[in-house]
């Protein structure tokens, strides 16, 4: 029997998350703004469908179109909850960053493959309040998808400017930048590049079996780098507005080859195995909550 996420991935549609500096989807056709209520709260700003390339895509700025919401006060799992119930089944995260390797320069771009979690302070699951579930996250972001964006990426940088595939993102609480110290101790960790926000997006759409990708747009050394200015907010919204339209180019080309190969991904199928809790053991609200996640293992829930 196929797996429930192969059965509807030919009518799946891409979400895009825009982050600092993308607050709107240049190119989005036939737009339609959606008002989304969930379980767990209200997104970020409304939602808005259209056809990008080809394909059904929907746009949503994480920090609202006015950039009114903290790191810490996104309400990340109500956006990826909502993503998901208007059909979401690959996420690409166009991401300011802070390179930590002087070889990552200010503007250019990475597609990292894994993370480091130094959050603290915000709900990182769906689940609880009598439901538990274990996803696998070895590999947060998709391979697949994450291969996908990379070749796109790399064949749309400008001279001077260069696609570095894989590395380590690491997600600080924010929101103020790194210290000295902090920004040498993430690099002697390895690390390549530093945010605020994409791993509790990518556990949440691990959670709601939607295949994740990021789009790391470096905009400045971190305060590391003493050659470097430390970074202010004038030098990274420079850069934000520097690399916007080359992102909307990459998101563009790649939700054309998304249209036509419809990638299928481990994440598509990542509850299977992760429930541990009997659904007939699961309080109603909790079922009722989880239903848009949880019916093809659990069956719908009626109450």
């Amino acid at each position: 029997m196929a797996s429930p996420a192969a059965l509807n991935l030919a009518e799946a549609r891409l979400g895009v998350l825009g982050g600092s500096g993308l607050y709107a989807m240049e190119g989005l056709e036939d737009v339609q703004e959606l008002t989304i209520d969930t379980p767990f709260g209200q997104p970020s700003d409304s939602l808005r469908l259209g056809r990008l390339g080809g394909m059904e895509v929907v746009f949503l700025a994480r920090h609202g179109r006015h950039h009114t919401y903290l790191p810490s006060e996104v309400p990340y799992r109500a956006n990826i909850w909502a993503m998901r119930s208007l059909g979401v089944r690959w996420i690409l995260s166009p991401s300011a960053v802070g390179s930590l390797k002087e070889e990552i320069k200010p503007l250019d771009m990475v597609v990292p493959d894994q993370f480091i979690d130094r959050t603290h302070d915000r709900p990182k699951s769906f689940f609880g309040e009598g439901a538990v579930a274990h996803v696998a996250l070895a590999d947060p972001f998709c391979p697949s998808l994450s291969r996908l964006l990379a070749d796109v990426a790399d064949s749309l940088m400008p001279e001077g400017r260069t696609l570095h595939r894989g590395g380590t993102y690491l997600n600080m609480e924010g929101p103020a930048f790194s210290t000295r110290a902090e920004s040498n101790l993430y690099r002697s960790w390895g690390c390549s590049v530093i945010g605020m926000t994409n791993h509790t997006e990518a556990r949440l759409a691990r959670e709601a079996e939607i295949a994740y990708a990021t789009l790391a747009m470096a905009t400045d050394y971190d305060c590391w780098y003493a050659e470097h200015d430390s970074v202010t907010v004038e030098m990274v919204i420079g850069n934000l507005r520097a690399n916007a339209a080359l992102a909307t180019q990459i998101v563009r080309t790649t939700a054309e080859r998304i249209a036509v190969q419809r990638p299928a991904s481990p994440a598509h199928s990542a509850l299977r195995d992760a429930l541990m809790t009997p659904a007939d053991q699961v309080p109603g609200a909790t079922r009722r909550n989880l239903n848009l996640l949880t019916e093809p293992y659990w069956g719908s829930f009626e109450g």
